[in-house]
């Protein structure tokens, strides 16, 4: 946003000498820290807007999601608003449809719950799969389903992308910052 302070990436984790950053860590978490170089990390704070989605309905289908309770959530989550508040790499996100709000808040490189898109609890671990997107995923809790994650993007024109995946199908939202 104009305005805001520029951040800029810096580790935070010091490892002891007798320690590398490979060794019992996550193989993501060790690629992160592997970064030497600084760098600007995106802004993702705002109000967003959604201007245009694609598939949510083939992706709640592909979750096992019925059709009716497909017909109200596709209804009610037509006009998300979404609002982001960012410190460094830890994001906070609400979202807020008529029907439901949810939040979450994590910190890039290190596991958090939340729960997949039809509420099923999962563990997930976000990383940076370039320098403007973070990529998830998700593993459940317990239970069987399909292989579940997400992305968020911030396109070089400003725009919001999340893109949620369940197998095989590939849901895809562009957001706008008010």
């Amino acid at each position: 946003a104009e305005g805001s302070p520029e951040l800029v990436w810096k580790p935070a984790i010091i490892l002891p000498r007798t320690c590398s950053a490979s060794s019992n860590l996550h193989p993501d978490l060790s690629a992160h820290l592997q970064l030497k170089m600084e760098r600007k990390i995106p802004d993702f704070s705002g109000t967003w807007h959604m201007k245009s989605s694609q598939n949510f309905d083939e992706l709640l289908k592909a979750l096992g999601v019925n059709m009716m309770l497909r017909m109200i959530a596709v209804k009610a989550a037509s006009k998300p608003e979404v609002k982001i508040t960012q410190n460094g790499e830890t994001l906070s996100i609400r979202t807020s449809t008529t029907v439901r709000t949810t939040d979450i808040t994590f910190t890039v490189g290190q596991e958090f719950t939340e729960s997949t898109v039809d509420g099923r609890p999962c563990t997930s671990f976000p990383r940076w799969e370039t320098e403007s997107k973070i990529s998830c995923e998700q593993s459940l809790q317990k239970g069987d389903g399909p292989k579940t994650s997400w992305t968020r993007e911030i396109t070089s024109d400003g725009k919001l992308i999340l893109t949620m995946r369940a197998d095989d199908v590939v849901c895809t939202r562009v957001y706008e910052r008010q």
